[in-house]
């Protein structure tokens, strides 16, 4: 009877330990099961999908950049600019030495003046030997050469004047004025050189009309839309990033002209220029270099 007893007691035991351990991994469990719950709620929103990345410089918008040239050659009489100078459209950027020009355009002047006096005393002639025609004073042959001196009298005035307005157009492109308002961004002249006809004397940027070209991955080119989101951030601007628009994909795709900072990128790929405008004044200099983020 003992034994049996003693054999019910280990069971009653064993059964109680059971019992025990369930609750306790019951219990475990339900720990366990908050812990994951409290650290999934914490946990913040998994981050969405990158956009598509590129690279790009700062520039700016069509006719906002012009590099003036001299349509004449000669000397730079006065260059009355520096670079970061600000000037307005019809400002005087340059002269050039044109005292040759301008001395033939005063003796043009002066020989018009001339044939101005020969038309006007030929065309008295003119009206006199028709009134002795008329009267039968003189033969009809002094009449006509009478009035075919009158003509080619005016014939030679009206080439002097056009020799005269053909030197008064190359006087006035020796002044060379700003079509556009801006800043001298570069300046590849100064006074007293001799140049040749074309020469960049200086660039007017309007630095006031900024905005980026994105070298986006001919393979993200189908990812990128009009009016999409573009973050812009730049190096030695402490990671700030500022905000742009999408406003020109082009269609046509065009060799890489920007070598990738990142060894591991292609060199050899074709990219879609994007255009992006800038949503705000941002403190980037022209042609500098930045990193893209574009929006779906």
């Amino acid at each position: 009877m003992r034994v049996i007893e003693a054999i019910k007691s280990r069971a009653s035991l064993l059964l109680l330990a059971l019992l025990g351990a369930g609750v306790v991994a019951y219990e475990w469990n339900e720990i366990r099961r908050a812990e994951v719950i409290k650290s999934a709620e914490a946990k913040p929103a998994q981050s969405k999908a990158r956009g598509v990345l590129a690279e790009g410089r700062v520039t700016v918008y069509p006719g906002s950049e012009i590099t003036l040239g001299a349509e004449l050659g000669g000397r730079i009489a006065a260059l009355r600019v520096k670079e970061r100078d600000q000037v307005k459209q019809g400002d005087v950027i340059a002269e050039l030495d044109v005292r040759e020009q301008r001395a033939a355009l005063n003796e043009a002047w002066a020989r018009v003046r001339e044939a101005d006096n020969d038309v006007g005393y030929l065309k008295g002639e003119e009206a006199r030997s028709e009134q002795l025609f008329a009267q039968n004073v003189v033969a009809r042959a002094s009449f006509d050469k009478s009035t075919h001196e009158t003509r080619s009298a005016r014939a030679r005035k009206t080439s002097m004047l056009a020799s005269a307005a053909r030197l008064e157009t190359l006087v006035d492109k020796a002044k060379i004025t700003a079509p556009i308002a801006g800043t001298i961004s570069a300046r590849f002249a100064d006074a007293g050189e001799m140049i040749a006809a074309g020469a960049p004397l200086v660039t007017i940027t309007d630095l006031g009309k900024l905005r980026v070209e994105a070298e986006v991955g001919e393979f993200d080119a189908a990812r990128v839309v009009l009016g999409a989101p573009v973050a812009i951030s730049a190096e030695g601007h402490d990671g700030k990033t500022f905000r742009g628009t999408v406003e020109e994909v082009p269609d046509l795709v065009v060799p890489r002209q920007i070598k990738p900072l990142d060894p591991s990128r292609p060199v050899d790929t074709r990219v879609l220029l994007v255009k992006v405008k800038l949503e705000e004044a941002v403190p980037l200099k022209l042609g500098q270099r930045v990193e893209v983020e574009i929006g779906h």
